[in-house]
């Protein structure tokens, strides 16, 4: 099977399981999926964020995502239990379609490597 239709399959599955577990089958979007990647990271489950809390847990999910593919490094955890990362290399400029497809890769490997999807 050719890389990119294998990709399409499991960002498929990925989003059918998702969509299923929160969203009572409504098809989430890339940005939803990232949103809840960061509140997977933060593990504070229990709580109400605010706008600009919600936007710095799509920041953790981009970190964690593109941490394999080396632009980001896990810093450390702050006080209040929110990790940090630094910047290890500054991502290349990339269209908004090849944006996509790495962070459709990205997930995917990330729900590969958590053993959500196989």
């Amino acid at each position: 099977m050719a890389r990119d239709e294998q990709l399409k399959q499991q960002w498929e599955l990925v989003v059918e399981k998702l969509s299923n577990q929160f969203a009572d089958g409504d098809k989430l979007d890339l940005d939803a999926i990232i949103y809840l990647i960061g509140l997977q990271e933060l593990g504070q489950l229990d709580r109400e964020f605010k706008k600009d809390e919600k936007v710095n847990l799509m920041h953790i999910a981009i970190c964690k995502l593109l941490e394999p593919y080396g632009y980001y490094e896990f810093d450390y955890v702050d006080d209040d239990g929110w990790p940090h990362y630094k910047i290890k290399e500054q991502l290349p400029h990339l269209k908004a379609g090849e944006q996509s497809i790495l962070m459709k890769e990205a997930i995917v490997n990330y729900f590969l490597e958590t053993e959500f999807i196989d």
